[in-house]
Protein backbone atom coordinates (compact mmCIF):
# COMPACT_ATOMS: atom_id res chain seq x y z
CA UNK A 1 0.00 0.00 0.00
CA UNK A 2 2.90 2.37 0.65
CA UNK A 3 4.02 2.02 -2.99
CA UNK A 4 0.46 2.69 -4.15
CA UNK A 5 0.15 5.96 -2.21
CA UNK A 6 3.67 6.96 -3.21
CA UNK A 7 2.58 6.64 -6.84
CA UNK A 8 -0.53 8.72 -6.11
CA UNK A 9 1.70 11.45 -4.64
CA UNK A 10 3.98 11.39 -7.68
CA UNK A 11 0.94 11.75 -9.97
CA UNK A 12 -0.34 14.63 -7.87
CA UNK A 13 3.00 16.41 -7.84
CA UNK A 14 3.51 16.01 -11.60
CA UNK A 15 -0.01 17.30 -12.22
CA UNK A 16 0.59 20.31 -9.98
CA UNK A 17 4.01 21.30 -11.27
CA UNK A 18 3.25 20.73 -14.97
CA UNK A 19 -0.33 22.00 -15.21
CA UNK A 20 -1.09 24.29 -12.26
CA UNK A 21 1.45 27.09 -12.27
CA UNK A 22 -1.11 29.87 -12.84
CA UNK A 23 -2.66 31.32 -9.69
CA UNK A 24 -5.85 31.98 -11.69
CA UNK A 25 -5.97 28.33 -12.68
CA UNK A 26 -5.37 27.29 -9.08
CA UNK A 27 -8.18 29.58 -7.89
CA UNK A 28 -10.55 28.15 -10.49
CA UNK A 29 -9.54 24.67 -9.34
CA UNK A 30 -10.52 25.67 -5.81
CA UNK A 31 -14.00 26.63 -7.05
CA UNK A 32 -14.12 23.42 -9.06
CA UNK A 33 -13.10 21.33 -6.06
CA UNK A 34 -15.80 22.86 -3.84
CA UNK A 35 -18.43 22.24 -6.52
CA UNK A 36 -17.31 18.62 -6.91
CA UNK A 37 -17.60 18.13 -3.15
CA UNK A 38 -21.16 19.42 -3.44
CA UNK A 39 -21.73 17.02 -6.35
CA UNK A 40 -20.43 14.13 -4.23
CA UNK A 41 -23.03 14.98 -1.58
CA UNK A 42 -25.77 15.30 -4.21
CA UNK A 43 -25.02 11.79 -5.48
CA UNK A 44 -26.93 10.45 -2.47
CA UNK A 45 -29.82 12.91 -2.87
CA UNK A 46 -30.23 13.76 -6.56
CA UNK A 47 -27.79 12.07 -8.98
CA UNK A 48 -29.00 14.18 -11.93
CA UNK A 49 -28.25 17.39 -10.01
CA UNK A 50 -24.82 15.95 -9.14
CA UNK A 51 -24.10 15.50 -12.85
CA UNK A 52 -25.19 19.05 -13.66
CA UNK A 53 -23.17 20.65 -10.85
CA UNK A 54 -20.14 18.48 -11.59
CA UNK A 55 -20.05 19.35 -15.28
CA UNK A 56 -21.49 22.87 -15.51
CA UNK A 57 -19.55 24.24 -12.53
CA UNK A 58 -16.81 21.76 -11.67
CA UNK A 59 -15.60 20.85 -15.15
CA UNK A 60 -16.18 24.27 -16.75
CA UNK A 61 -14.12 26.13 -14.14
CA UNK A 62 -11.44 23.43 -14.08
CA UNK A 63 -10.94 23.19 -17.83
CA UNK A 64 -11.26 26.96 -18.35
CA UNK A 65 -8.29 27.39 -16.05
CA UNK A 66 -6.23 24.99 -18.14
CA UNK A 67 -7.30 26.33 -21.53
CA UNK A 68 -7.20 30.09 -20.93
CA UNK A 69 -4.77 30.77 -18.10
CA UNK A 70 -2.16 28.03 -17.88
CA UNK A 71 1.10 28.79 -19.74
CA UNK A 72 1.44 26.63 -22.87
CA UNK A 73 4.88 27.85 -23.94
CA UNK A 74 8.22 26.30 -22.95
CA UNK A 75 8.17 25.41 -19.25
CA UNK A 76 11.31 26.98 -17.79
CA UNK A 77 10.61 25.66 -14.30
CA UNK A 78 10.46 22.02 -15.38
CA UNK A 79 12.67 22.38 -18.48
CA UNK A 80 10.00 20.80 -20.70
CA UNK A 81 8.07 21.70 -23.81
CA UNK A 82 4.28 21.68 -23.83
CA UNK A 83 4.35 18.89 -26.41
CA UNK A 84 6.52 16.76 -24.13
CA UNK A 85 4.21 17.30 -21.15
CA UNK A 86 1.17 16.44 -23.26
CA UNK A 87 2.79 13.26 -24.56
CA UNK A 88 3.60 11.92 -21.08
CA UNK A 89 0.33 13.02 -19.44
CA UNK A 90 -1.05 10.04 -17.51
CA UNK A 91 -4.67 11.13 -17.52
CA UNK A 92 -6.56 13.24 -20.05
CA UNK A 93 -4.28 15.49 -22.09
CA UNK A 94 -5.75 18.36 -24.11
CA UNK A 95 -6.56 16.17 -27.12
CA UNK A 96 -8.41 13.60 -25.00
CA UNK A 97 -10.15 16.40 -23.09
CA UNK A 98 -11.33 17.93 -26.37
CA UNK A 99 -12.98 14.63 -27.32
CA UNK A 100 -14.59 14.33 -23.87
CA UNK A 101 -15.86 17.92 -24.00
CA UNK A 102 -17.23 17.34 -27.49
CA UNK A 103 -19.27 14.37 -26.23
CA UNK A 104 -20.41 16.41 -23.22
CA UNK A 105 -21.72 19.19 -25.47
CA UNK A 106 -23.31 16.74 -27.89
CA UNK A 107 -25.37 14.85 -25.28
CA UNK A 108 -27.95 17.62 -24.55
CA UNK A 109 -28.40 18.19 -28.30
CA UNK A 110 -28.87 14.46 -28.82
CA UNK A 111 -31.46 14.29 -26.05
CA UNK A 112 -33.25 17.33 -27.49
CA UNK A 113 -33.49 15.63 -30.89
CA UNK A 114 -34.45 12.25 -29.39
CA UNK A 115 -35.66 12.48 -25.75
CA UNK A 116 -35.79 8.66 -25.57
CA UNK A 117 -32.23 8.43 -26.93
CA UNK A 118 -33.54 6.34 -29.80
CA UNK A 119 -35.53 4.10 -27.47
CA UNK A 120 -32.73 3.44 -24.98
CA UNK A 121 -34.24 5.38 -22.04
CA UNK A 122 -37.63 6.41 -20.71
CA UNK A 123 -37.73 10.15 -21.53
CA UNK A 124 -38.64 12.75 -18.96
CA UNK A 125 -41.50 15.20 -19.51
CA UNK A 126 -40.95 18.78 -20.62
CA UNK A 127 -37.90 20.94 -20.11
CA UNK A 128 -37.39 19.72 -16.53
CA UNK A 129 -37.30 16.15 -17.80
CA UNK A 130 -34.72 17.10 -20.41
CA UNK A 131 -32.53 18.76 -17.77
CA UNK A 132 -32.89 15.73 -15.49
CA UNK A 133 -31.96 13.28 -18.24
CA UNK A 134 -29.04 15.47 -19.30
CA UNK A 135 -27.71 15.45 -15.75
CA UNK A 136 -27.89 11.66 -15.62
CA UNK A 137 -26.18 11.35 -19.00
CA UNK A 138 -23.41 13.71 -17.90
CA UNK A 139 -22.99 11.69 -14.72
CA UNK A 140 -22.70 8.51 -16.79
CA UNK A 141 -20.19 10.24 -19.08
CA UNK A 142 -18.01 11.17 -16.10
CA UNK A 143 -18.12 7.66 -14.69
CA UNK A 144 -17.49 6.16 -18.11
CA UNK A 145 -14.57 8.48 -18.82
CA UNK A 146 -12.96 7.59 -15.50
CA UNK A 147 -13.49 3.86 -16.01
CA UNK A 148 -12.27 3.75 -19.61
CA UNK A 149 -9.04 5.64 -18.90
CA UNK A 150 -8.39 3.53 -15.80
CA UNK A 151 -8.75 0.30 -17.78
CA UNK A 152 -6.66 1.79 -20.60
CA UNK A 153 -3.88 2.52 -18.10
CA UNK A 154 -4.06 -1.10 -16.90
CA UNK A 155 -2.73 -2.12 -20.32
CA UNK A 156 -0.39 0.84 -20.83
CA UNK A 157 1.28 1.07 -17.41
CA UNK A 158 -0.15 -1.68 -15.23
CA UNK A 159 -3.10 -2.04 -12.83
CA UNK A 160 -1.43 -0.15 -9.97
CA UNK A 161 -0.90 2.93 -12.13
CA UNK A 162 -4.49 2.80 -13.36
CA UNK A 163 -5.92 2.46 -9.86
CA UNK A 164 -3.56 5.15 -8.53
CA UNK A 165 -4.76 7.56 -11.22
CA UNK A 166 -8.43 6.75 -10.52
CA UNK A 167 -7.89 7.28 -6.79
CA UNK A 168 -6.15 10.58 -7.51
CA UNK A 169 -9.01 11.82 -9.69
CA UNK A 170 -11.69 10.88 -7.15
CA UNK A 171 -9.77 12.44 -4.24
CA UNK A 172 -8.63 15.55 -6.17
CA UNK A 173 -11.50 17.74 -4.86
CA UNK A 174 -10.35 17.17 -1.27
CA UNK A 175 -6.68 17.57 -2.16
CA UNK A 176 -7.25 20.70 -4.28
CA UNK A 177 -9.00 22.48 -1.42
CA UNK A 178 -6.02 21.73 0.84
CA UNK A 179 -3.33 22.96 -1.56
CA UNK A 180 -5.15 25.80 -3.38
CA UNK A 181 -7.18 27.58 -0.71
CA UNK A 182 -4.46 30.25 -0.44
CA UNK A 183 -4.26 30.79 -4.21
CA UNK A 184 -6.97 33.53 -4.40
CA UNK A 185 -5.09 35.47 -1.69
CA UNK A 186 -1.84 35.15 -3.62
CA UNK A 187 -3.64 36.32 -6.76
CA UNK A 188 -5.01 39.37 -4.93
CA UNK A 189 -1.42 40.22 -3.94
CA UNK A 190 -0.57 40.31 -7.66
CA UNK A 191 1.16 36.94 -7.90
CA UNK A 192 0.14 35.54 -11.29
CA UNK A 193 2.33 32.42 -11.21
CA UNK A 194 3.18 30.06 -8.38
CA UNK A 195 6.92 30.56 -7.61
CA UNK A 196 7.85 26.91 -8.04
CA UNK A 197 11.51 26.00 -7.55
CA UNK A 198 13.08 23.40 -9.91
CA UNK A 199 15.12 21.93 -7.06
CA UNK A 200 11.97 21.31 -5.03
CA UNK A 201 10.43 19.52 -7.99
CA UNK A 202 13.42 17.30 -8.46
CA UNK A 203 13.49 16.47 -4.76
CA UNK A 204 9.80 15.55 -4.80
CA UNK A 205 9.99 13.37 -7.88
Amino acid sequence: MSDFFKQVEVLRWDDHRYYHQSRINQSLHLISALSFLLAYALLFIDPAAAGIVGWLVGMVTRQSGHIFFEPRCYDLVNQATDAHKESIKVGYNMRRKAILIGIWLALPALLFLSPSLFGLIEPGHGSSGLVHDTGLMWLALGAGGLTLRTVHLFFLRGPRCGLAWAYKILSDPFHNVVIYWRSPLALLRGQRLDPMAPTAHQAKV
